[in-house]
């Protein structure tokens, strides 16, 4: 008679875990020795970095509007709006022990929904408690308007008060020693107010929000 074949599945033992004798391999040592090193690199780099940011005593840094002028204003009866706004944006500083980064600046000027321009600048560095201004002339091309838009222009020269809206954001950066950065973005977004008959900026708190 044949004998029966066994149900029971094979055993294997790891020679890679485990020696003959019960004990580990030594490579499995290595490597828990290796991970153990990287996992507390990491926790004390993210201390440093962490130290280094409370320790500068941060002011984050912001976006401004800090000056402008309505250079022209002119609307016709076919509804066409011209327009020319000078705006200084300034991006401020206020940190005395690390310089900032600034980048991905945009800017959108627009006046009841219609989009008047697209403001842009390049990656610049803001030294230790410092400030740079960022000038801006926006001439307009003939911006066509609703008939309730043309409406509220008429008003605007009666009320010599007219609005427009500004909207945009940067990234900011820190470098905190030798290994990490704190980073930051920054959102603006405010109403720029005229007097139309002479062009003057009537000054409002216009300055970023950053998380």
């Amino acid at each position: 008679m044949a004998p029966t074949p066994s149900t029971t599945m094979p055993k294997f033992k790891s020679k890679f875990a485990m020696h003959r004798d019960g004990h580990t391999n030594p490579l499995v040592w290595l490597v828990a020795i290796i991970c153990t090193i990287l996992a507390v690199a990491v926790v004390i780099a993210g201390i440093v970095v962490f130290i280094g940011y409370i320790a500068i005593h941060p002011r984050v840094p912001v976006i401004s509007v800090t000056n402008a002028h309505l250079d022209l204003l002119r609307n016709d009866y076919a509804g066409l709006l011209q327009t020319q706004i000078s705006i200084v944006v300034t991006a401020k500083n206020g940190n005395a022990k690390a310089h900032a980064t600034f980048s991905s600046i945009t800017f959108n000027l627009s006046y009841q929904g219609q989009d008047i321009a697209m403001l842009v600048a390049g990656p610049f560095e803001v030294p230790k408690n410092s400030s740079k201004d960022l000038n801006y002339v926006v001439q307009s091309s003939s911006i066509p308007l609703t008939p309730d838009q043309m409406e509220q222009v008429g008003d605007a020269w009666k009320k010599n008060e007219i609005k427009f809206d500004f909207k945009g954001a940067a990234r900011t950066q820190w470098r905190v020693g030798p290994f990490g950065s704190v980073k930051f973005l920054c959102h603006l977004d405010c109403d720029l107010m005229f007097r139309p008959i002479n062009g003057t900026y009537v000054p409002s708190k216009c300055t970023s929000k950053s998380k």
